[in-house]
């Protein structure tokens, strides 16, 4: 059993209990489907679904609210209130779905490369998931170029998913990098990990640093990222970007005061019409 899984009668470390599973099916639109039997194609389902409804978004952030990764808070913001959050909420919420349906599921961290070597502090979360003996990568809290799909664990493992293309190895140092393929580029690499199993404690440490710390990228502006087959969407600020599978971005600005129309319309999320204005104002 992996070392972060609970075992049956043990404290419940990772709230996973506390998840209403039913609330949870719903918001990702998979209400009444078939979770009686871990499967690799259930994994696919709920993994694609949930990287699909929810954005990676810090509003609280710039809102100056303080962010907490329980299982209770994640899913009050993001099931009840229909929000998105940062890779530690999204991946933690779906680690608890995955476990609530009888998946094994390892909690890691690793550090956001984005194609550079510079070493950054170790804030990203990603998930082992094993299924019929087989384990997998699920990560549903990246972002931008992030997965579509689960990939398999291991070394030199590729998928092309809806025109995204992905790259799994184990580098010599035996750092996991995950990349993505670029026709002209080649491989740019979207993050590096290891397979230590993490505790909540880690995770509290790094929810800190990317929503409080002043080199954190996501302290200084808004942003608001959105996975879809088609296309990622990010909105920066006021700047508005769309990217499809080749590469082809189209850019634009958008008003302060169109923010909270254009967070509903293309990111999915809803904001009460007093955060609502505050963020306008903040723009």
């Amino acid at each position: 059993m992996p070392e972060d899984q609970q075992a049956e009668g043990a404290p419940d470390r990772w709230d996973v209990g506390e998840l209403d599973v039913d609330a949870c099916l719903r918001r990702i639109g998979l209400a009444g489907i078939d979770c009686a039997v871990p499967s690799p194609e259930l994994l696919r389902a709920l993994h694609r679904a949930q990287v699909t409804t929810f954005s990676h978004e810090n509003i609280d952030v710039v809102l100056g609210r303080t962010v907490t990764v329980d299982v209770p808070s994640i899913q009050d913001k993001l099931v009840r209130r229909y929000r998105g959050g940062n890779c530690l909420e999204l991946n933690l919420l779906f680690a608890a779905l995955l476990q609530q349906l009888g998946f094994t599921v390892t909690r890691l961290a690793g550090r956001v490369r984005m194609g550079s070597d510079v070493p950054r502090p170790r804030t990203h979360v990603m998930l082992q998931v094993d299924v019929d003996g087989r384990p997998w990568l699920a990560d549903v809290g990246f972002g931008g170029p992030g997965l579509l799909d689960p990939l398999l664990f291991a070394d030199g493992a590729a998928a092309v998913q809806d025109g995204w293309a992905y790259g799994l190895r184990q580098a010599e140092d035996g750092q996991w990098v995950l990349h993505t393929d670029r026709d002209a580029e080649g491989a740019f690499d979207l993050y590096s990990f290891t397979r230590e199993p993490q505790h909540p404690v880690d995770y509290v440490v790094a929810n800190h640093y990317i929503t409080t710390h002043p080199r954190s990228p996501f302290t200084g502006q808004l942003i608001v990222q959105r996975s879809l087959p088609e296309e990622r969407l990010l909105l920066r600020g006021t700047t508005l970007v769309r990217t499809s599978p080749g590469g082809k971005e189209w850019a634009g600005k958008v008003s302060a005061a169109e923010v909270p129309r254009l967070l509903a319309e293309d990111f999915a999320i809803e904001l009460e019409e007093a955060d609502a204005d505050a963020l306008s104002a903040l723009l």
